[in-house]
């Protein structure tokens, strides 16, 4: 599978963001999902995952009541709406898939999309 992470830009800090994750050459039903970010000169982290039925997520505390995850398997997409952004979510972020049940961690990624930029003004 191949993904593609889009709709990045440049928002003020309380605005919202949606990304979406587009996937190819075979369905996602078997993955788990992540969405991950790298700051500059940090290490990328793991922001949000959902497993492979939509029915469970893990999600990061500092974006606890303000991001919210989604999987769409039918066409093959997972969307990161973001919600009153911060600052310091400016970022490249980018969406992963695995087939590990250790979804929550970033080592366990097979798949890496190329990723979007963030950017929050304050």
């Amino acid at each position: 599978v191949q993904l593609q992470a889009s709709g990045g830009g440049l928002v003020q800090a309380g605005d919202s963001l949606r990304l979406s994750c587009a996937a190819s050459g075979r369905t996602i039903r078997p993955y788990h999902m992540g969405w991950f970010r790298q700051a500059p000169g940090k290490e990328r982290e793991i922001v949000m995952s959902i497993n492979r039925s939509g029915a469970s997520r893990y999600y990061v505390d500092s974006v606890k009541g303000r991001f919210t995850m989604s999987r769409d398997n039918a066409n093959n997409r997972m969307y990161l709406q973001m919600n009153n952004m911060l600052p310091e979510g400016t970022a490249i972020y980018y969406c992963a898939a695995t087939t590990s049940v250790l979804y929550s961690s970033r080592d366990h990624y097979q798949v890496w999309g190329q990723g979007t930029q963030v950017t929050v003004s304050s």
